[in-house]
């Protein structure tokens, strides 16, 4: 059901492609996107008090600009730097709805996707006036397909898995002179992946700044979820300078299939995992870590986990079912995992050995991020309605 991994090689260090200066330049570039607003951070009192902690809070990314999900963050912040370095202008005087009319012909961007990013990069190419092809690894939902070729981009599903997936896209985009807006890094590709988990730090940005508000207590305890680790990255990474690593605790969870960063936790180095991949949670069914982020994590997270995907259908069944008078959320597979495995920190025996020594307790101020909304309509239903996958 899961594994749970202390990070012996945790240092606190900080990373200076994470910092708040940048995230808030990042979160600037965003707020100028037209329909911009802060998705909801929703508080879940009642469950709180259910699992034992201070309060829960929940960063609902569905609402992102009409897109159920939060992967456009990183796509248009690096659209938006690669137009500017195009144009030789500062990425502050990109104005999305002035800047094709300064280019002779339209750029075409290409990326691979589980779904949630090859949104994000449609999108944002199309608000931008630039075309979109977008790879897909075998498998992939139809009504992901048709959602990247509703935005005006061209989707073309492969029939090999993501990572050799994201290697065909990059052959393709240097055979025809596309620019390839990835968001895993290699050697000799790292700048637009940097960009891309950068932009990500909107979100974080957004949740700090609404505690602040509020005067609410900053987290005690933050999960993240990881797939190359990009999102889990920018987001700690942020938390890092912000709050300071040992003021809170974090643990990244990703799916028992493609468990690279749990495996890397162990080795204190990258792990690739190899396979099928094959996973409910099609947005963290990755298998190589992103060398750009993986620094961070090393240094900065304290739990590593690698959870089967019964624990993200349990974790869609209790946001989507709230207890007492909490607010519902709506969330995917890949947004629900961190809630599932709270769940089983604070009610399973060997969950609540690891929340012992994390700290999780009465006082403990818990934030998580549901990355996606019912991207997969069916699959959702299956899972809240009907029940599938069980714990």
């Amino acid at each position: 059901m899961f594994k749970l991994l202390s990070n012996q090689f945790f240092s606190g260090e900080k990373s200076p492609l994470f910092t708040q200066a940048i995230a808030q330049s990042a979160r600037g570039f965003h707020s100028q996107i037209e329909g911009y607003q802060p998705t909801p951070l929703v508080s879940l009192p009642n469950l709180a008090e259910r699992l034992g902690v201070k309060a829960i809070w929940v960063k609902d990314e569905s609402h992102r600009f009409g897109l159920n999900a939060f992967k456009v963050l990183g796509g248009s912040y690096a659209l938006g730097q690669l137009l500017a370095e195009h144009l030789g202008v500062d990425i502050n005087e990109i104005d999305l709805k002035t800047v094709s009319q300064k280019l002779p012909e339209p750029l075409t961007f290409t990326t691979a996707t589980a779904g949630n990013h090859g949104t994000g990069i449609a999108w944002a190419a199309r608000e931008m006036g630039q075309k979109a092809v977008v790879y897909m690894p075998k498998g992939s939902p139809q009504a992901s397909v048709d959602r990247i070729r509703g935005l005006g981009a061209e989707c073309i599903v492969t029939d090999v898995n993501y990572d050799d997936t994201v290697r065909l896209a990059n052959q393709t985009a240097e055979e025809k002179g596309w620019t390839l807006v990835q968001d895993t890094a290699w050697e000799g590709y790292d700048k637009i992946p940097t960009w891309i988990s950068q932009g990500y730090m909107t979100m974080a940005d957004e949740a700090v700044t609404e505690l602040e508000m509020h005067q609410e207590q900053m987290p005690t305890h933050v999960f993240l979820q990881a797939g190359v680790g990009s999102l889990a990255g920018g987001v700690l990474g942020y938390l890092v300078d912000k709050l300071g690593a040992g003021n809170f605790k974090t643990v990244v969870a990703e799916p028992s299939a493609a468990d690279c960063i749990y495996r890397s936790g162990e080795a204190g180095e990258i792990v690739t995992v190899g396979g099928s991949l094959s996973s409910i949670m099609a947005g963290l069914a990755c298998g190589e870590p992103n060398p750009v982020t993986w620094p961070i994590l090393r240094d900065a997270s304290d739990v590593f986990a690698s959870v089967d995907d019964n624990v993200s259908a349990t974790g869609m069944r209790i946001l989507g079912n709230p207890f007492g008078q909490d607010p519902k959320v709506v969330s995917g597979e890949s947004g629900a995992i961190t809630m599932g495995l709270l769940y089983l920190l604070a009610t399973h025996p060997e969950g609540k050995v690891v929340s012992e020594v994390l700290g999780l307790n009465k006082d403990s101020v818990v934030m998580l991020f549901s990355t996606e909304g019912d991207t997969n309509p069916q699959r959702y239903r299956d899972i809240v309605w009907q029940g599938k996958l069980p714990l």
